[in-house]
């Protein structure tokens, strides 16, 4: 599967930037909010909830590649219908507080399902942070060989911090940047490192292994758009800090 040249090119450079409005918000407000400020904060791409009127307003409101999340596979043929441009499963995250836990057989099912509904669509596949790290790579070599795209980390929601500031900050990412770190060793794929990545963290994800970083919180949770757009703007200035190409692998 050809990934969109944009995103490509991003994945290249190990600064793609997504910039997540939420799996389950279908608040059109705070999805325009997220999405303007996506836009001009320069991130590279965007991730709203799999849902077709979600998908035709950001289609107005930006020119940035849509992607549309969602864990029920019919889910994704009408928002890919009105323009999507690639489909992720996951993000998990907002369904962990409702006590709801993704196994590996579940991920792979709903990816095989997925690409049998959709196969020509950039396919980006959450592994689950609730497994151990050895089961989050093993599910991430079947979920590439079931014909996953990109592969995206998650861990933010598990992690404890026990101290304040920076490195607080680091002891939350520390799950995803772990997982990044395995997987993109055995993937042949994008891994997209997600959860708990802050401009303090994210040129840590790249030097993991990660061709890109997804933020959700950190950029949605804020009560003003010019706080967001600047939230945005200083992921993207942390990212274009790293030299992929003199990063030992």
């Amino acid at each position: 599967m050809k990934i969109h040249p944009i995103l490509q090119r991003a994945f290249d450079q190990g600064r793609a930037l997504k910039i997540i409005s939420g799996l389950n918000n279908f608040d059109r407000t705070r999805v325009a909010a997220t999405v303007k400020a996506a836009d001009l904060g320069g991130a590279t791409f965007v991730d709203i909830a799999a849902d077709r009127d979600l998908v035709t307003m950001c289609r107005q409101l930006t020119n940035m590649p849509i992607c549309v999340s969602a864990v029920e596979p019919e889910k994704f043929v009408s928002a890919v219908a009105a323009g999507a441009d690639l489909i992720e499963i996951g993000n998990f995250d907002s369904f962990y507080a409702q006590g709801r836990r993704f196994a590996a057989a579940e991920v792979l099912d709903i990816t095989r399902i997925t690409r049998s509904l959709l196969p020509e669509i950039t396919l980006s596949v959450t592994v689950p942070h609730i497994l151990e790290l050895s089961e989050q790579v093993q599910l991430a070599e079947a979920l590439v060989e079931a014909g996953a795209d990109i592969i995206q980390t998650e861990g933010g929601f598990c992690a404890t911090p026990t101290h304040p500031g920076t490195l607080g900050t680091i002891e939350k990412a520390a799950p995803t940047l772990a997982a990044a770190f395995e997987i993109s060793r055995v993937v042949s794929v994008p891994v997209l490192c997600a959860s708990g990545i802050s401009n303090v963290t994210a040129a840590l994800a790249i030097a993991a292994g990660a061709a890109g970083v997804g933020v959700g919180s950190a950029v949605n949770q804020l009560n003003s758009e010019i706080a967001m757009v600047a939230a945005v703007r200083s992921l993207v200035e942390a990212l274009a800090t790293v030299n992929r190409s003199r990063i030992p692998v």
